[in-house]
């Protein structure tokens, strides 16, 4: 007779051969780095899409480019909800291949492609209301029609956008992180040489300027969408993983990938929540602070973004050794991570403190608008600021992914709430009713990133994650 039940701590049978976790240098530096350099680059392409953006948008009208970022925030708050639970078949599907069960992996991610297609359409609904989103605000009225105009664009990224993290987590969950790089890459190049000839008026086009740079993410997100889902369906993939005949909906797999991926998803959404009030004040400050916020905000990005990948790396190689019930490797894997993002971000640092100007060169065609020393001299000094807390981010997007891939998403939710509003948000607002000055404000936001990266390394060091699992136990044959 078969048996199966579900659960969620209890280590489902006995380590598998899938992934040689007894295979020497299992959990060390290089096996690590095979499976974060593809990752990293496809980060770093993100990176440079956002940043291109940026620059061609603030060549074009420099307070185009802190519209943008506005309302790229405003998006992303209620965006990441549903891509990072969508993108969460990861850690099923690294936990089923280091069990061993791969007929399980096409199925948990057709439940996140199901979740991806109900979100994004929804999504698309809030299109017609992008002036009353942004309106409220509070920003000059110029200001926030572009806001309105790039929000509009973004809301018909979402289903691209979900469709693409679910159909990626297929192959990053199981190591293939190479295909990923391929997706992002063909949606990357497409968003900026679109961005450029729109946002200007190339090749006899008129010029649409921020419009034009949403609608070139809006094809470049679809172009990576059909490219993840025609390469998940190949035929090596269909007869080995049933990336095809696993389509069925399944009532409990889609409820523990929305039990474990919600609350993940909540984690980004309330960071990115506060993090949307912190821009939108630093609006209130003047739109000299608001400019200067926007391109340091964008420099941090160049460096921040690469960073994800060695999380996501984390993040796959915890769960799939927990798949295997060797969690001291899985422990390894993420000390291995942390080594190389601190190293990473620390020579970024320094880099940002000796030679600020060979991050604002990109943006010196706005020499010429009125202002620009201005807001140069001030993105000088938030560089001071990012240096500082860029080493605590590292220790943070290490130990946020690894608590991830076991499925402690929970405990890093309510962190992220409990710690945001009172260390960063309030008396960032508190900085602009008294008129304590912009450097207040950062300060603030520095405190927030250093307390919760202490608190995620303290939950890691304790070890309640070790026994955690978000598949389950697999079929006994009696």
């Amino acid at each position: 007779m078969i048996t199966e039940t579900s659960t969620t701590t209890e280590t489902p049978g006995p380590p598998s051969e899938t992934g040689s976790p007894t295979a020497p240098g299992a959990g060390g530096l290089r096996e690590l780095l095979h499976l974060a350099w593809p990752l990293i680059l496809s980060s770093s392409f993100l990176t440079i899409q956002f940043f291109l953006d940026a620059v061609f948008l603030t060549w074009y009208d420099p307070a185009a480019a802190g519209a943008a970022m506005v309302a790229a925030v405003l998006f992303w708050t209620c965006f990441v909800l549903l891509q990072t639970t969508a993108n969460f078949a990861t850690t099923f599907v690294a936990q089923y291949i280091g069990a061993g069960r791969k007929e399980r992996v096409g199925p948990a991610v057709w439940q996140a492609l199901y979740f991806s297609v109900f979100a994004g359409i929804a999504f698309m609904g809030l299109a017609p209301f992008a002036g009353d989103l942004v309106g409220a605000i509070g920003h000059p009225r110029e200001v926030a029609e572009m806001e309105a105009t790039y929000f509009h664009c973004l809301t018909f990224c979402t289903l691209p956008m979900l469709i693409t993290a679910a159909c990626n987590s297929f192959f990053a969950g199981r190591g293939e992180s190479r295909v990923v790089l391929i997706v992002d890459a063909c949606g990357t190049v497409v968003n900026i040489v679109l961005g450029y000839i729109l946002i200007f008026g190339e090749l006899g086009l008129p010029r649409m300027g921020i419009a034009g740079a949403g609608w070139a993410l809006v094809c470049g997100s679809w172009v990576a969408a059909a490219t993840s889902f025609l390469m998940m369906a190949r035929r090596k993939y269909r007869l080995e993983f049933a990336t095809l005949s696993g389509w069925r909906f399944e009532p409990s797999l889609f409820k523990r990938l929305m039990r474990y991926g919600l609350p993940s998803g909540a984690q980004w959404m309330f960071d990115g929540l506060a993090f949307t009030v912190f821009v939108t004040v630093i609006g209130w400050f003047g739109p000299i602070q608001l400019t200067a916020s926007s391109i340091a905000h964008r420099i941090n990005m160049l460096a921040f973004l690469p960073m994800i990948g060695i999380g996501q790396s984390v993040a796959v190689l915890v769960g799939q050794r927990l798949g295997q019930n060797r969690p001291d490797l899985a422990e390894r894997s993420a000390r291995t991570g942390l080594k190389i993002a601190a190293t990473y971000m620390s020579v970024v640092a320094l880099l940002y403190v000796l030679l600020p100007s060979l991050f604002l060169a990109p943006f010196q065609k706005g020499d010429e608008t009125a202002g620009w020393h201005e807001v140069a001299e001030l993105v000088r000094v938030l560089l001071w600021f990012i240096a500082v807390y860029s080493l605590f981010n590292s220790v943070e997007v290490v130990y946020t992914f690894a608590l991830r891939g076991a499925g402690d998403t929970v405990f890093v939710t309510c962190w992220s709430i409990v710690l945001a509003w009172p260390v960063m948000v309030l008396p960032t607002i508190l900085a602009w009713k008294f008129g304590w000055g912009l450097y207040w404000a950062w300060g603030f936001a520095s405190a927030y990133i250093i307390a919760i990266a202490v608190v995620f390394m303290l939950r890691f060091r304790g070890g309640k994650w070790k026994s955690m699992r978000v598949i389950e136990v697999a079929p006994v044959v009696a």
